[in-house]
């Protein structure tokens, strides 16, 4: 039996690689980080997401990047567009998906799973160093090297633009929990519309014609948290 693991944060990327999983794969488990996040909604949306898609949910806690702050997604910074000196937007949280994929391969080791799967992206994205191909080919080598494993890690997503992901997921029948999948980096529903999470969220769906089920199908969901 084909087995993966899917590390899921409850957005729109990491949502439509939970369907391409379910499609590639004959069981399909999924990973969440509770990383002292702003944002619980977070948490919720993926929580929703699983259910939909009837799949194993795990919840892992680790605070570390809270007590480290510096980005706004852990610290009470205001979300900027612009870019910081260092060219990296203040929403980049240092070491964040080096440590998902080495503690969701840890996760998997256990039960012996060797597939992982991210929606980690270098086309369309925000450009956060650790989304690059790069970046996942060194890791993955890392992760087999020090574990003895011969671990796949799988991104679906990596050279396709945001409209392209969305088509991919219409196709994958994954809409129904796109309606509840969350991107707005200020923790908002309805979306703020403003932040650039939202902004390419919403030029995705506008350069595939298709409306956002997350505004169009979607109500009775906590505004803010």
């Amino acid at each position: 039996m084909k087995k993966a693991l899917v590390v899921l944060s409850g957005g729109q990327d990491s949502t439509t690689c939970l369907y391409w999983a379910l499609s590639q794969f004959d069981e399909v488990q999924s990973i969440t980080f509770d990383y002292g996040q702003r944002h619980k909604i977070e948490l919720k949306s993926a929580k929703k997401v699983a259910e939909i898609a009837g799949i194993s949910h795990h919840v892992l806690s680790i605070d570390t990047f809270q007590k480290l702050g510096g980005n706004a997604l852990t610290a009470e910074q205001e979300v900027k567009n612009e870019l910081n000196d260092n060219n990296l937007p203040n929403t980049f949280v240092p070491g964040r998906n080096l440590i998902f994929i080495t503690f969701a391969a840890a996760f998997a080791y256990q039960q012996q799973i060797q597939d992982l799967v991210t929606g980690v992206c270098q086309t369309d994205y925000s450009g956060y160093p650790d989304c690059r191909q790069n970046t996942i080919t060194a890791l993955e080598l890392a992760i087999n090297l020090g574990m003895e494993s011969q671990m796949k890690i799988h991104t679906p997503l990596m050279w396709m633009t945001k409209a392209e992901t969305i088509l991919l997921a219409e196709k994958l029948g994954a809409f129904d929990a796109l309606a509840w999948s969350h991107t707005c980096y200020n923790g908002q529903y309805p979306p703020c519309g403003h932040c650039p999470a939202c902004e390419l969220r919403e030029k995705g769906f506008q350069e595939a014609g298709i409306p956002d089920p997350l505004l169009s199908q979607r109500a009775g969901f906590p505004q803010k948290h």
